[in-house]
């Protein structure tokens, strides 16, 4: 079997669709097909049931996929075994990220790789921290840079970079501003602008208003925080948020409760080869940021 034909069937079992892995794969829909249609023939067996525009994995399908997707990683993990035997720092270096870490805790660090390493082609993909979890243990990238969850899976190496403090904070001039110390049932009063529940910010903040038996009120979701903090400013409701995010548009409230803190790091899968451009990335993650800070 070819691992082209083996990736196109990868791409169409995970998107569900021909036109969506003939985009990822950057190739036209009858290319993708014809693949498919190969590995079919070699198989005698077909892979996927097509009715209509829905295509979902015959069992044939379900029994290659596991096999596929080890194939795959084990040859991507030959080629960077290979490339790294001179040891410089080159190739492509796949990184997923958080939309928040990516746009306030990441750039320096990106910027300074790219300047040391020009020869390594950044691959940045931004996703939902669960998301991207969930994606580094299917082997889609090298590492990534999230909310690190509560609980790893022992398929991880999770390392954290950053302790995030939370405050709960609303608009400047709202109502809850007038209190000098509030309690959360005063919170519970209004309607509270949060991120997805299945999110660590989330969970965490249900936590504690269950241990103290308040209601929680979300109305409106989003997980993006640039977000949130927008609809935060325009005094939609009450949220929480990075202690770094907060400005003049918005008041931290001085709220009765245990430190909200969340970690972010760096994880990895752990039976995945890293390569040398992944290891200088995680390396300089690591490392004070005053003793990397170039000139440029």
């Amino acid at each position: 079997m070819d691992t082209q034909h083996l990736q196109a069937f990868v791409a169409i079992a995970e998107t569900g669709s021909f036109s969506a892995a003939a985009e990822r794969l950057h190739l036209t829909q009858p290319a993708v097909s014809k693949r498919i249609s190969i590995l079919e023939q070699q198989l005698e067996r077909p892979l996927f049931n097509r009715i209509g525009r829905k295509v979902s994995l015959t069992q044939a399908g379900l029994s290659l996929l596991p096999s596929a997707l080890n194939i795959l990683q084990q040859v991507a993990t030959a080629k960077r075994a290979i490339a790294d035997l001179n040891g410089e720092v080159r190739g492509r270096l796949s990184i997923a990220t958080s939309h928040h870490i990516g746009l306030h805790r990441l750039p320096p660090y990106l910027r300074n790789f790219s300047h040391q390493y020009p020869d390594v082609k950044l691959d940045l993909h931004f996703l939902d921290s669960e998301q991207a979890y969930h994606e580094i243990l299917k082997g889609r990238y090298d590492l990534a840079v999230i909310t690190l969850a509560q609980e790893q899976d022992p398929h991880i190496q999770a390392d954290m970079i950053w302790q995030d403090e939370l405050r709960f904070v609303v608009a400047a001039g709202h109502p809850l501003t007038q209190k000098k110390l509030l309690d959360l049932v005063d919170l519970s009063a209004y309607q509270a602008i949060m991120p997805d529940a299945n999110t660590y910010t989330t969970r965490l903040v249900k936590t504690l208003f269950d241990r103290q038996q308040q209601p929680l009120e979300i109305t409106m979701v989003t997980n993006h925080l640039d977000t949130i903090k927008m609809m935060l400013a325009i005094g939609l409701g009450w949220g929480v948020l990075p202690a770094s995010m907060i400005d003049e548009q918005l008041s931290a409230l001085p709220v009765k409760h245990p430190p909200l803190t969340r970690p972010l790091g760096s994880i990895f899968h752990k039976q995945r080869s890293l390569n040398n451009a992944a290891l200088a990335f995680l390396t300089m993650l690591k490392a004070p940021f005053d003793s990397q800070h170039t000139d440029n």
